[in-house]
């Protein structure tokens, strides 16, 4: 009897992780390549589709493929495009459901990959009984999925959840990659952190390891390595990232009132050094009415295949699962 599965593809700024996963949520095999390799978008398409059989043909047994999932920067569900995302080598108004659909005769959804993320943890995730969230996605970028009343956050033209280019009216005003002044994203992120690391050592004439080492060689392990060795430098800028984000999500829960932040990516992996300060500063931010009901936790997805799963979710939440 055939296994019925349905394709989720991640698109990156850096890589386009493909997988096939099934009803529970599990991704039976997976593959990626860099995005940045394939600036023609027919040749980076050609390589979705052949990535794809690679992978159907690696299976053990046969598989009924439902259809394909696809989470992406500034993806409007409601036209199937690609609108100028600052990350991808693509340009403009990028119509990749419609190209895709040439090469692949399937039922196929796309989806901001915040947004997407947040169906992935709501069909398979720790969010399986909540009816209020927000998923944040804190990589390269500061990413959003808000789920109310059980029903995602879409928007009128899909681009719903854009939290990381709000206005915080920072003092220094650094862009986000959009052009956002002050934008959230700019402060809370992975580039963010190494951002901050500057700031913190142009701010403070205290030894640090990072004195000697260039912006594109920092890395943020090192950052949480460092604070675990005391570095006074990476210890101020994880206090600095966390009080920005702590402000940021008690603003956010005036809107929906959600009963849990769910936090992924790769930032994520710092670990106390983030999350300890940030439930400081986002307790003392909040409102009065929500203290004590509002968490914050870490998605119970496996990090290596997440963004696959809630890419796969777009189809799996049409099949009733």
């Amino acid at each position: 009897m055939a296994t019925d599965i349905v394709l989720g593809v991640d698109i990156g700024g850096t890589k386009t992780k493909i997988g096939l996963v099934d009803k529970d949520g599990k991704c039976l095999v997976q593959s990626f390549f860099r995005t940045r390799e394939y600036p023609n978008l027919d040749d980076y398409l050609d390589k979705i589709k052949s990535t794809s059989d690679e992978l159907l043909e690696s299976l053990d047994g046969k598989a009924n493929l439902l259809g394909c999932g696809i989470g992406a920067p500034n993806a409007s569900s409601k036209n199937g495009t690609i609108e100028n995302a600052s990350n991808l080598v693509w340009k403009g108004s990028v119509p990749i459901l419609e190209k895709l659909r040439e090469r692949m005769d399937l039922p196929m959804r796309i989806m901001n990959d915040a947004s997407a993320a947040a169906l992935g943890e709501m069909l398979f995730g720790g969010a399986k009984n909540m009816q209020d969230f927000i998923v944040i996605t804190l990589g390269t970028g500061f990413g959003a999925g808000i789920v109310t009343n059980g029903q995602l956050v879409d928007g009128y033209d899909g681009f719903a959840g854009e939290l990381g280019h709000v206005d915080m009216t920072l003092g220094d005003g650094r862009l986000t990659g959009l052009g956002v002044k002050g934008g959230l994203e700019a402060y809370v992120s992975a580039t963010g952190l190494k951002r901050t690391i500057l700031y913190m050592m142009s701010k403070y004439m205290v030894d640090s390891r990072f004195r000697d080492v260039a912006f594109n060689d920092l890395h943020g392990e090192d950052i949480t390595k460092a604070a675990e060795e005391g570095d006074e430098i990476a210890l101020k800028a994880f206090d600095y990232t966390a009080k920005i984000m702590g402000l940021a999500l008690a603003n956010f829960t005036a809107f929906t009132q959600p009963e849990a932040f769910i936090l992924m990516g790769g930032l994520t992996n710092s670990g106390k050094w983030i999350l300890e300060p940030l439930e400081k500063y986002f307790n003392e931010s909040l409102l009065e009415v929500y203290k004590g009901k509002v968490k914050i936790v870490l998605s119970t997805m496996e990090g290596k295949t997440a963004a696959i799963c809630g890419a796969a979710a777009l189809i799996w939440e049409r099949q009733n699962v």
